[in-house]
């Protein structure tokens, strides 16, 4: 073997025959490295925010308990009293704050999981079957963003969603008469259908016209408001004899049943859990997860790989907005049993926190949805018992929002070091 053949990257060449000769080396390309697209930076915000670990998470919920205490604790009056004489008693402060965090907390665990002053087990545990009903349309609604974010998609439009599944299965629930559980039934398709239909308009001119699918959303969820506040006051959505905008109520063969007296838990959930296992197996089962998944991780790549990233984009907000609209039919057909201008509340916008909490996977979507289910039935009695204003469990649910998009920010509190990990080679399992 020659010294030439030894060295199949480089040539070289001398120009001229002096003893002074210049050798250029010219490289060449490596092969075997494939091109790769840069991700935007919007994409790398989104797989930061639907990634991490599990400990970080509960951790964000901890810190966010401990500056929700401490405002608890500066908005006491009782504490304000002994903090004025402080430097002559200091004891009597510490004790007013710890009694001022711990009872606020005792009474947001007793109104939100389990009431031990309770004579019987089911009224014991009333308050967290109230959990679980507050959780029920966030189970569904954080599915449809959850779904969203792993295709690489912002669904900020649950909302309307949810507003449009609402309708087509409270009109279907109040309106049409059927058999006993036909009419669950075909109501509860009928708010999937509303919400789908609301989901793919987004999706279809994202992928059709390239337009940015939050402002489509966005707009969407007026349009929905809107509509449901005009339908409201036409004969066919009006009760009758009343002039306020409020339908009549739920045929009884619609309403989904309540397994405990006196509390609003229904059979929502149960379809509500449905939902986050077709949506598991959509996701790690499915050759069309695959795809989405495939799309959200490098849409480029996904269409070199012969993947339709517009028809993905469609399916994949088709499949969200009917599980928004799910979200929807049980808050209409369960939970208020008539449709009204709040149905909606606030549930779609909370979705994206409770995605955003469950890192964009069904299993941790749904626990989110309980936890923040159980802050909600939870702050109405620590208000009632405590006088702790009720806004502090928005602070803390916006403060866990917070530390879920800011990591560092949660190891530099807990002093927690970054393991130093190797750079995962492309192809090699990074859409698990």
């Amino acid at each position: 073997m020659t010294d030439q053949d030894k060295r199949p990257d480089t040539e070289t060449r001398q120009d001229g025959d002096d003893s002074g000769a210049v050798t250029t080396t010219d490289q060449k390309p490596d092969a075997g490295k494939p091109a790769q697209d840069e991700p935007s930076i919007g994409q790398r915000f989104l797989r930061e925010l639907t990634t991490g670990s599990t400990a970080l998470t509960i951790l964000s919920v901890v810190l966010a308990l401990l500056i929700g205490a401490i405002l608890i604790v500066v908005s006491d009056p009782d504490v304000h009293a002994a903090a004025s004489y402080f430097f002559s008693r200091p004891g009597d402060t510490f004790a007013a704050m710890w009694t001022s965090a711990s009872e606020a907390y005792a009474a947001m665990f007793s109104g939100a999981i389990i009431d031990f002053d309770e004579y019987t087990v089911g009224r014991a545990l009333r308050p967290f079957a109230d959990s679980l009903t507050y959780a029920t349309p966030l189970i569904a609604a954080g599915l449809a963003v959850a779904l969203a974010f792993r295709t690489g998609l912002l669904n900020i439009g649950a909302q309307g969603q949810l507003i449009l599944g609402a309708i087509l299965a409270g009109y279907i629930g109040f309106a049409i008469d059927l058999p006993p559980v036909v009419h669950v039934v075909v109501a509860m398709l009928a708010g999937f259908v509303g919400g789908a239909i609301w989901g793919g308009i987004a999706g279809f001119i994202k992928a059709t016209r390239g337009a940015h699918e939050v402002i489509v959303t966005i707009m969407l969820n007026y349009i929905a408001l809107f509509l449901l506040a005009y339908l409201l006051t036409t004969d066919p959505f009006q009760r009758e004899g009343e002039d306020l905008p409020r339908s009549p109520f739920m045929l009884p063969t619609a309403e989904l049943w309540r397994p405990i007296e006196g509390s609003r838990l229904n059979l929502g959930l149960v379809f509500a859990l449905l939902a986050a296992v077709y949506t598991w197996w959509l996701l790690n089962r499915s050759t069309m997860g695959f795809r989405f998944k495939a799309v959200g991780f490098n849409p480029h790549a996904a269409t070199t790989a012969g993947i339709s990233v517009g028809r993905s984009y469609t399916t994949v907000m088709f499949i969200c907005g009917g599980l928004a609209g799910i979200a929807g039919a049980t808050q209409v057909m369960g939970t208020s049993l008539h449709l009204h201008g709040a149905i909606a509340e606030q549930l779609g916008f909370d979705a994206i926190t409770v995605a955003l909490l469950g890192r964009s996977s069904p299993i941790g979507t749904v626990l989110a949805a309980i936890l923040f289910g159980a802050l909600r039935a939870g702050a109405t009695t620590m208000q009632a018992q405590t006088q702790t204003p009720i806004d502090i469990v928005l602070v803390v649910q916006a403060l866990i929002v917070l530390f879920i998009a800011a990591p560092p920010l949660v190891r530099a509190v807990f002093r927690i070091k970054v393991r130093a990990t190797r750079p995962v080679a492309p192809g090699s399992g990074g859409l698990a």
